[in-house]
């Protein structure tokens, strides 16, 4: 550990722990930056230890499909960041979100999630999972009196991404939490959007966090990266179950090296997108050629007080629809010129999409009318550039309507 580690009064900041738990260089000839190790496999010093350390009863490294020092020291960064006793990296978000499920759900289960969610989510849930006897229900979660009258004794989980991608709809997670455990169930939350820097689940009730790493956490665009984060014995299952046994959807050692990288400017980059968007937002509610925005900082957003009560920022990604539809929104996505057409989100580049034709396309077009993702929505991740550049590409290109 760190000598700030060994203090009576370890740092409580998130930017300080994003930089420095976990991690001494002395314990590394020296190094401030934590090595990558770049092995499958562990050599030991004698047969006893290696059956001790295989049967669980002497902590060490066996195979890295299982456990590797570099990605361990970032489980356990990213564990402290959210508040919880633990955390096991993943290939990607969907690696995390399978190997979850995988370890705990059988036929006969029941899982409940919100209306709205990311597509490939989505997919697994209503395509996948019901192939296998799992009953897959959406509810309108931002409503809690409806997960209520939902709940039944078959209800395994309660999933939900807050804010949503992509229309930012918010969950109340505390109500959901006390809901959800009072009829037996787990809560399972989706923070990519927000990050722990913005809102941390597990200290509002929830009993697992899922990230897509790929997002925000790495922040640069160049890795797939995915995380589950809960209580150690959970955690352990999922690795050595859902993980190991049935996904094999193991973080490469390269990629959890570059997530420790991002993790040391999350804060401030969190709030520069934060600032970003809400200068975006603003834009767009003031032009007369836009007929709607979802931003959660904007005091016309509906769920305006919740996002307030629960959230330290905003956040980066923002919703709208331009007055003449999905026509009208093309033009616009075709007419910038700094920002990228690209999906994804949390770069340092500033991305535009059209989730009905991109990253939603996995609902059909009656499905993203029951989940309110509509047909002309257009979401942007706002990025880290200079505001005035992005807002003066967004003003040209809106001037083409």
């Amino acid at each position: 550990m760190s000598n700030a580690q060994k203090s009576n009064n370890p740092p409580a900041g998130i930017a300080t722990r994003a930089i420095h738990f976990g991690y001494d260089p002395q314990s590394e000839h020296g190094a401030l930056t934590p090595p990558l190790h770049l092995t499958s496999t562990y050599a030991f010093e004698t047969a006893e230890q290696g059956g001790e350390i295989f049967a669980g009863e002497r902590e060490g490294f066996v195979y890295s499909r299982v456990g590797n020092p570099t990605t361990d020291l970032l489980e356990r960064r990213i564990a402290n960041l959210e508040g919880a006793e633990a955390a096991v990296g993943n290939a990607s978000g969907m690696g995390s979100i399978t190997s979850l499920l995988w370890t705990y759900l059988q036929s006969g289960d029941e899982i409940i999630t919100d209306l709205t969610l990311y597509g490939c989510t989505f997919a697994f849930f209503s395509h996948g999972l019901s192939r296998f006897g799992v009953t897959v229900r959406h509810v309108d979660l931002t409503d809690p009196a409806k997960l209520e009258a939902a709940m039944s004794d078959k209800t395994r989980f309660v999933f939900f991404e807050t804010p949503a991608n992509p229309n930012m709809r918010l969950v109340d997670i505390a109500e959901i939490s006390r809901i959800a455990h009072a009829g037996g169930a787990e809560v399972i939350v989706d923070n990519t959007y927000a990050t722990p820097v913005l809102t941390r689940p597990i200290e509002l009730g929830a009993d697992f966090v899922v990230h897509s790493a790929t997002k925000y956490l790495g922040g640069h665009g160049d890795l797939l990266a995915g995380f589950v984060v809960g209580r150690l014995e959970q955690i352990t299952e999922i690795r050595t179950i859902g993980m190991k046994d049935m996904t094999g959807a193991v973080i490469a050692p390269f990629n959890s090296m570059l997530v420790l990288r991002g993790l040391k400017t999350l804060e401030l980059r969190m709030e520069r997108h934060s600032e970003n968007a809400m200068q975006i937002a603003q834009l767009l509610e003031a032009h007369p050629m836009v007929s709607t925005v979802h931003y959660p900082g904007l005091e016309s957003f509906p769920q305006h007080a919740l996002a307030c009560s629960q959230m330290a920022r905003f956040g980066g990604m923002i919703g709208f629809e331009v007055v003449g539809g999905i026509e009208a929104g093309k033009r616009v996505m075709n007419a910038v010129q700094m920002i990228q057409r690209a999906v994804s989100l949390g770069d340092a580049e500033t991305l535009i999409q059209h989730p009905a034709s991109m990253t939603h396309v996995t609902y059909t077009e009656e499905e993203r009318a029951a989940h309110g993702i509509s047909e002309g929505l257009v979401r942007i991740s706002a990025g880290l550039e200079n505001v005035d550049d992005i807002l003066q590409d967004l003003e040209q290109a809106l001037a083409t309507l």
